[in-house]
């Protein structure tokens, strides 16, 4: 992840009196707890995601190095200081990106973690440079700290009281992003040439922008029942587990509206499926049709779009309820897992 999308005059610190000094000083003795931080910071997020189901490409982070803020605390703009304070001012000092398939599941994102830790900045920078009526950078930024709940938890302790700086965008988002700040902010763009590279620039934005939306039409478009002519390409003898590919079909049926799981999501959900003995998507289908899928809807009151798999997952925790708890497959999530069913049970 990048520090900034320009270069600005520097000013030497020399002093060692200098705040900034200071600054680096401390942030150079901290940095170890901080890397400590940013991994917990990484699995929360890849955490609150999974569970809540949605459909994601990568989750990555990275703790700014102690070059870098120092680079940081003592640029300038006309020999001015842009930060007075840097170990406060300065908010990417941990940064996790988030990249997506599509641009719903961007939103999603943002949704998920609006309304499980403390969202304290929320940018769109796409929809700030659409409406200039320009193609360009898009990415969501987000600063957010841990909630009341999760700051007394151990698993939080070096994450406790910091602030950590979210980047979400689409695949192709990130790659227009990437290579634009490889050619123009390393200088090796020569100074006749950068109105046509400009331009150019901008014409690939729009055309990201534009296959963004036919990715997202494709996805849309793929959601529908499986056919018999599908369910027996798909089925394999040799694996007692409903394919992947199978279930990922038949859910896009059940659950037209929800949005896609990852593609390991549905491998793990199959092997839940066949800890209870469901091995066949009839079978899977009876049990969902026993099911109170408004009742479900209502309880849980989803505030943003969960997946298929997550869709399924509350229908097998409000079926099965401690059993489904106690599956071997689960054991990782009992915690989480009682606390959705006190939704369901209410």
């Amino acid at each position: 992840m990048t520090d900034a999308r320009g270069s600005d005059e520097a000013v030497d610190p020399g002093d060692p009196g200098d705040p900034a000094q200071a600054a680096v000083a401390a942030y150079a003795a901290g940095h170890d707890d901080l890397v400590l931080a940013g991994a917990e910071a990484v699995e929360l997020v890849t955490g609150l995601l999974d569970e809540a189901g949605i459909n994601y490409l990568t989750v990555s982070g990275r703790t700014k190095s102690v070059a870098s803020f120092a680079e940081k605390a003592v640029r300038a703009v006309d020999g001015v200081r842009l930060y007075d304070d840097p170990l406060r001012e300065i908010g990417d000092q941990l940064g996790i990106r988030v990249i997506t398939y599509v641009r719903a599941d961007v939103a999603a994102v943002a949704d998920v973690l609006a309304d499980q830790v403390v969202v304290t900045d929320d940018r769109d920078l796409g929809r700030e440079t659409a409406s200039e009526g320009r193609f360009g950078y898009a990415s969501r930024h987000l600063q957010f700290t841990l909630d009341s709940a999760r700051e007394g938890q151990p698993g939080y302790a070096h994450l406790r009281g910091r602030n950590v700086q979210v980047q979400i965008r689409t695949v192709l988002q990130h790659a227009w992003a990437e290579f634009e700040h490889d050619i123009r902010y390393k200088g090796t763009v020569p100074p006749e040439h950068a109105h046509d590279f400009d331009r150019r620039f901008t014409l690939a934005a729009g055309l990201l922008e534009l296959a963004d939306q036919e990715f997202a039409t494709i996805r849309d478009r793929l959601r529908g029942p499986v056919t018999q002519a599908d369910h027996l390409a798909l089925t394999s003898d040799e694996d007692p587990r409903l394919d992947a590919r199978e279930l990922a079909a038949f859910l896009a049926g059940q659950y037209a509206d929800a949005g896609w799981s990852r593609s390991d999501h549905y491998a793990w959900v199959s092997g839940l499926l066949l800890e209870l003995g469901i091995t066949s998507l009839d079978e899977l289908g009876e049990v969902l049709r026993s099911t109170d899928e408004a009742a479900i809807l209502e309880r849980m009151d989803y505030r943003y779009p969960p997946g298929a798999v997550r869709r399924l997952d509350d229908a097998l925790l409000a079926t099965y309820a401690e059993r489904y708890i106690g599956l071997h497959g689960n054991a990782h999530r009992v915690a989480a897992l009682r606390t959705r069913l006190e939704k369901l049970l209410i």
